[in-house]
């Protein structure tokens, strides 16, 4: 198990265990327009719990990232039906190429 560093806290700048924060919101990889606020930052900064906790409850509530969030909500699942569509179609296809296979014989 890796244990935290200690040093200087780059949010309250008092010597505490730090934790680097890796951000799982995919940016970083690539992964589209959205702004993460952690991604956005050049430097990843090293917080302690106190701070890394009091940053992601602003995040959280922050109305434009909510807002954010509920868009890519609404495109995934948008994105989900139209997949369940077209796999029901191509069902559908499927099925009738069989039948139309089976009457032809």
């Amino acid at each position: 198990m890796n244990q935290p560093i200690e040093a200087r806290c780059d949010g309250c700048k008092q010597t505490r265990p730090l934790f680097l924060y890796e951000p799982d919101c995919g940016l970083h990889l690539d992964a589209g327009a959205f702004t993460c606020p952690w991604c956005s930052i050049e430097k990843q900064p090293l917080l302690c719990v106190r701070c890394w906790g009091s940053r992601k409850e602003r995040e959280e509530n922050d109305p434009a990232l909510i807002a954010e969030a509920e868009t890519w909500e609404q495109i995934c699942a948008a994105n989900r039906r139209a997949i369940a569509r077209q796999e029901a179609d191509k069902a559908t296809c499927e099925g009738i190429a069989s039948a139309t296979g089976e009457r032809a014989s």
